[in-house]
């Protein structure tokens, strides 16, 4: 037992003294981990979201009127509601000495450049003619033409925040419509149409994408580290014939083997901690993985990425050509499993590869075990796919890794 102990320890050593391993190992996790936080780090929270809308009212008039409670209602919309968050819209509107047709030609230039999200124009006599067509004639007279005084909305079709910001005037139009009825006399509330909204499927918090990014930076740190570590430290020394010497004592290739495990998963148990206590005190991240269906899932993850090691080491002839195959693999692996972002709403023949990674399992398992989001895949499956290529790895790895030079 002491040899397998002297091993591991041999191991860890190793991996800790040299420097590009150990930029692998810690640094680039981490510095990964700081700038996805950093940058995308409020995607999905309230009062983050804010489109710049250019709003040109051509029907002033007096107060109360129709097309200054349109205004108005943008004008809430534009301050923000809690301290600290943004407003969903910020309003650019031509000032009093600002020449209004020069204004909105610069606006829709802007709306087509995809500098603004959207242009909308109250023109003259809209107020007139809501008030003519609602008050005075009633809507059973027939309403006037689509483009006589019609309000209009620029917008930048194919961009995404202008499709949004778009989406969401079509609904303040449609609450100020209700209004209008409401003050009119014409919208009777029992006459509405019962409905209720109900939430499946959500937490009482969003999710914030620390907490989802974190499992995700654990699981890349953990498979970069065997990819690479796991065929080094055998093929390296093969070649090096460092094997050769320990095979000339009484230590044999299961020995050798538990010790190189032993040290990895030693290796990989401080990787964890470190990043986990990173990501909590710098970062603000409240996932814990502590339960234990996390533990052993991550102990799932550390036995299907050394596995992984083991299959690269096998197909490789020297060291060096083990770098170069894990390289290969590392990306496409990494981004097409869900590590970084959310996988659904990929093309079929990228979900095609999604689905036999591994990783992908993984990821999922373990952010629904620490609380994050909805499990794509089931707990079978989570379980079940890695373990299949820990088999198919092991048992090609036992075939074809040579253990000595001169074998």
């Amino acid at each position: 037992m002491t040899d397998v102990l002297l091993l591991a320890r041999t191991h860890v050593l190793t991996a800790i003294r040299e420097r590009v391993t150990l930029f692998w190992f810690l640094i680039f996790p981490i510095f990964l981990l700081a700038i996805l936080s950093f940058v995308f780090g409020q995607l999905g929270q309230e009062g983050e979201i804010s489109f710049e809308v250019s709003l040109v009212n051509l029907d002033r008039g007096a107060a109360g009127s129709f097309s200054e409670m349109i205004e108005s209602v943008f004008d809430d919309l534009a301050q923000s509601g809690e301290e600290g968050k943004e407003p969903l819209f910020q309003l650019r509107r031509p000032t009093s000495e600002e020449d209004a047709g020069a204004f909105l030609d610069s606006e829709t230039l802007a709306v087509r450049r995809g500098r603004r999200a959207a242009l909308v124009v109250i023109p003259e006599g809209l107020g007139r003619r809501i008030e003519t067509e609602l008050v005075t004639i009633g809507p059973s007279h027939g309403a006037a033409s689509s483009d006589e005084a019609a309000l209009q909305i620029y917008y930048s079709e194919g961009n995404a925040s202008s499709d949004m910001a778009v989406a969401i005037i079509d609904q303040v139009l449609a609450g100020i419509d209700r209004e209008i009825l409401a003050r009119t006399g014409r919208f009777d509330p029992q006459a509405a149409i019962p409905s209720s909204t109900t939430w499946v499927g959500s937490t009482s918090e969003e999710t914030r994408y620390v907490d989802f990014l974190l499992p995700g930076i654990v699981l890349m740190g953990l498979f970069t580290n065997a990819l690479f570590g796991i065929p080094g430290a055998i093929l390296f020394a093969r070649d090096q014939r460092v094997l050769r010497r320990y095979w000339v004592t009484p230590l044999s290739v299961p020995r050798f083997l538990g010790g190189l495990g032993l040290g990895h998963v030693a290796l990989s148990a401080l990787q964890i901690a470190i990043l986990v206590v990173f990501g909590r005190y710098a970062l603000g991240a409240t996932v814990r993985f502590a339960s234990p269906t996390a533990l052993l899932l991550l102990l799932l993850a550390i036995a299907t990425f050394m596995a992984f090691g083991f299959l690269v080491a096998s197909v490789s002839k020297t060291g060096t050509s083990s770098m170069a195959i894990a390289n290969i693999l590392n990306m496409p692996m990494m981004f097409l499993s869900g590590l970084f972002f959310p996988i659904t709403g990929l093309p079929a023949f990228i979900r095609a590869i999604v689905y036999a990674n591994p990783i992908s399992y993984l990821a999922d398992g373990l952010r629904a075990s620490v609380g994050v989001g909805t499990p794509l895949f089931s707990t079978g499956l989570a379980v079940g796919v890695p373990l299949a290529w820990i088999a198919l790895s092991a048992g090609v790895a036992v075939w074809r890794l040579r253990w000595d030079v001169g074998r």
